[in-house]
């Protein structure tokens, strides 16, 4: 762990080991709870005179030791949203007082992709739906993003762009938001009203368990463009397969006879619908 960490950020990481522990030492006693299910399960296929009594007992058994392990592993991915946001605090204090660094655009890019693979991944209940900005889903119209949040900017300069952007600050007298350009080389701050700005997601989506919250295939949708800092119009080809996969779309582009460049991978976090009022 970084040494110029905290010590409130430092003793979660520390709290963060001992979770994590706990959680390796419960699910190897599952393992075990399991493995006896696997060998009751083949004892009542050759003995007819089998009694279930045990077998469901062993049931009644895994599904308790694997409630505890859930609960186990929602403390631990608490804790670690706890240590993120303690960092994205430091982060937006350090900029408040002058300090902010300049980051180099390779470094930007890799950030970025950073920021897509540790978005966290929405794991429900049985029955609990997706909550709003979970993969495809717009934010509630009253939602209003927080300062040192990602969104998606449509702002003018030589040309009119839709940007990645962080929120500096939201004005509720004159409903408008300040905003800088994620990209330092611009070094832009804008002022611009809130229907100009669109939240990323704040949670992936898992396409296995809620498809439901992922774009439709030929969606079309904005879409950030690889290597670079503003987002496009495009269609979406193929979605993710599992929770750590890319959608494949495809941008606008009339030099293409089908008006469309081939496709191209792009993260969950970094692909929003064009009109909020609908995901697919």
């Amino acid at each position: 762990m970084p040494s110029n960490d905290p010590p409130a950020v430092l003793e979660r990481f520390k709290s963060l080991k001992a979770q994590l522990d706990d959680i390796e030492k419960e699910r190897l006693r599952n393992q075990i709870t399991l493995n006896e299910i696997l060998k009751e399960q083949q004892i009542a296929q050759n003995d007819e005179n089998f009694a279930e009594q045990r077998l469901k007992a062993l049931y009644k058994k895994a599904i308790e030791e694997s409630d505890v392990e859930e609960a186990l592993l929602r403390a631990a991915l608490a804790k670690i949203n706890e240590i993120r946001a303690i960092r994205n605090d430091r982060r937006l204090q350090a900029r408040k007082a002058g300090n902010k660094e300049a980051v180099r655009r390779g470094t930007l890019m890799k950030n970025l992709i950073t920021s897509a693979q540790t978005l966290p991944l929405f794991v429900g209940k049985p029955g609990e739906k997706p909550p709003p900005l979970c993969g495809a889903i717009p934010a509630d119209r009253s939602y209003v993003a927080k300062e040192g949040d990602m969104v998606v900017a449509l702002v003018k300069g030589l040309e009119v762009n839709w940007i990645l952007a962080e929120v500096v600050s939201w004005n509720p007298v004159t409903k408008m938001y300040e905003i800088d350009d994620i990209d330092d080389e611009q070094k832009d701050r804008h002022v611009i009203s809130k229907d100009r700005v669109v939240p990323l997601p704040l949670m992936r989506a898992n396409p296995e368990t809620d498809e439901n919250a992922l774009f439709r295939p030929e969606a079309e949708v904005l879409a950030l463009f690889p290597h670079t800092t503003c987002f496009y119009k495009a269609k979406v080809d193929q979605l993710p397969a599992t929770s750590t996969d890319d959608y494949h779309v495809l941008f606008e582009d009339m030099s293409y006879p089908s008006g469309y460049s081939p496709a191209e991978p792009v993260a969950q976090r970094y692909v929003i619908a064009i009109n909020q009022d609908e995901h697919a």
